[in-house]
């Protein structure tokens, strides 16, 4: 972790193409398929059971979308105001700086990303092992065996191809609409056969606990890890086509969309279950198409399989992408800024990324990702307002009404608050997790005056590496490690 300066000398060779580690415009497109996540099958017993009654989690689900909407408008003023790939990470790194910008770096390559693979993959693999032990939990080895597979056979194909990435996240997309769409339908039948008794207001909202802000602030914290998908086209802005009109059409088209489906969802579980069968599934979605579909029960586990399955697909994909921006950026080894001299794909960055979410144990962690993942959107906006500060005369091609950002912010600040409140262990020690980055910085990328050894040796394991992976430095455009130059100049 050292300066690109200090690397160059590591592998002289270069990609022939003028291009980032995509072909022009896929990666964007399965980033906007992600947006629906596999999430919607995995958060709403987290919710009830924070939220303690049908009513506050439907709404608490509504007002989940609301807020990504703040959100990411806030994102689109930035996505083209710093028009650069690695949403959050490349932000950060260019309003306040490398440190900032590395300590958001640190924990997603250290807690988020693997953390939500992790927990993806083992839904995957209890979604398709539930209907073989209908009476029990599935075998943990058996669990974790899958998910293994499931990992490491979609690392392999972003490795391989781009194109057969995103060919995967058009075909399993359909696996994912399919389950949500045959939920919903069947919930209104439900409905108009006159199956609501868990909807009705004074049913509704009948509290299993006493309701507290900090357990409200965590079910928003699990509806969040549902919605997590909203900002990452930010993350591979650089090959949207016509960010400026797209960025917003995405936010505006897709966020209420999103919003709409998980609401109906979550009213389709309560036409047929009521909260205590909820609570005590173990994969939702099954259990409701054992409830209502008899025979044809086994459409819901499949469809909830590709759904997994392709949401694998999509954070391997972007979390790659992160390694990849933070490695040019000079915030981690250079090797992992290389992508493959033919398939243009940044194998070194999928392998550390498969290789974090593997050594993942723990199963409920999805407090812990989306405290840091909220934190990170907390920082990256107030950024937004530390940059109109600073540099007022930037060229701003969108510019959202100031009010947008500041209640995010007032937000955003009183749910991290509860919840740290609530979960202590959970959230401090993502914290410090995210403080151990402090070190590690100025080791890495500060000290400079290295000694010679050291310089050495991450030449030899540069050049291994490159032997290894069939890797190389793609052509560089220099507006891509020059940000903003020209709009500094102006300032």
């Amino acid at each position: 972790m050292t300066e690109r300066s200090q690397h160059e000398a590591c592998a002289p060779l270069k990609c022939s193409t003028n291009t980032l580690p995509a072909d022009t415009g896929l990666c964007a497109q399965s980033c906007q398929r992600n947006i629906i996540g596999s999430g919607i099958f995995i958060s709403p017993k987290g919710v009830l059971e924070h939220a303690g009654s049908v009513g506050l989690s439907l709404i608490v689900w509504v007002c989940g979308g609301g807020i990504c909407a703040l959100g990411s408008m806030c994102y689109a003023e930035l996505g083209v105001t710093i028009p650069k790939s690695g949403g959050d990470y490349s932000y950060v790194t260019e309003i306040f700086g490398g440190l900032v910008g590395f300590l958001l770096l640190w924990s997603a390559v250290l807690i988020m990303y693997p953390t939500t693979l992790a927990v993806i993959a083992l839904t995957f693999s209890n979604y398709v092992l539930q209907p073989a032990f209908q009476n029990c939990l599935p075998p943990y080895i058996a669990t974790r065996l899958l998910a293994t597979i499931c990992i490491l056979f979609l690392t392999w194909v972003n490795c391989s191809s781009v194109r057969w990435a995103t060919r995967i996240q058009d075909v399993f997309t359909v696996g994912k609409l399919l389950a949500l769409a045959l939920i919903i339908v069947v919930g209104l039948v439900q409905i108009c056969r006159g199956h609501y008794d868990a909807l009705r207001p004074s049913v509704a909202f009948e509290f299993s606990q006493d309701p507290s802000v900090g357990q409200i602030a965590l079910a928003f914290l699990q509806a969040s890890f549902a919605y997590s998908g909203w900002n990452f086209l930010n993350y591979v802005t650089e090959e949207v086509v016509e960010p400026r009109k797209n960025l917003p059409r995405a936010i505006y088209i897709s966020i209420p969309l999103v919003t709409l489906v998980y609401a109906m969802t979550n009213i389709a579980y309560f036409s047929s279950m009521t909260p205590q069968e909820l609570l005590a599934s173990n994969a939702v979605a099954v259990t409701f198409g054992e409830k209502l579909l008899g025979m044809f029960s086994w459409v819901m586990p499949i469809s909830v399989a590709l759904s997994t399955f392709g949401g694998i697909n999509g954070y391997l994909f972007t979390s790659s992408r992160l390694c990849f921006s933070g490695a040019r950026e000079g915030h981690l080894p250079y090797l992992l800024a290389m992508i493959h001299l033919k398939n243009c794909t940044p194998i070194p960055a999928l392998l550390v990324c498969v290789s974090t979410a593997l050594t993942c144990k723990t199963h409920n962690l999805i407090n812990y990702v989306s405290f840091i993942n909220y934190l990170s959107y907390g920082v990256t906006i107030a950024g937004l307002l530390y940059l109109r500060k600073k540099r007022p005369n930037l060229a701003r091609p969108i510019k959202v009404n100031r009010l947008i950002p500041v209640t995010y912010l007032i937000f955003w600040a009183v749910l991290l608050g509860f919840s740290l409140y609530s979960e202590p262990v959970v959230c401090g020690l993502g914290m410090v997790i995210m403080l151990t980055g402090v070190p590690v910085y100025f080791v890495g990328v500060q000290w400079k005056n290295k000694p010679k050894w050291i310089y050495r040796l991450v030449e030899r394991v540069t050049y291994m590496g490159q032997k290894v992976c069939y890797v190389v430095f793609p052509q560089g455009d220099p507006s891509e490690t020059e940000p903003l130059t020209a709009s500094k100049a102006t300032d």
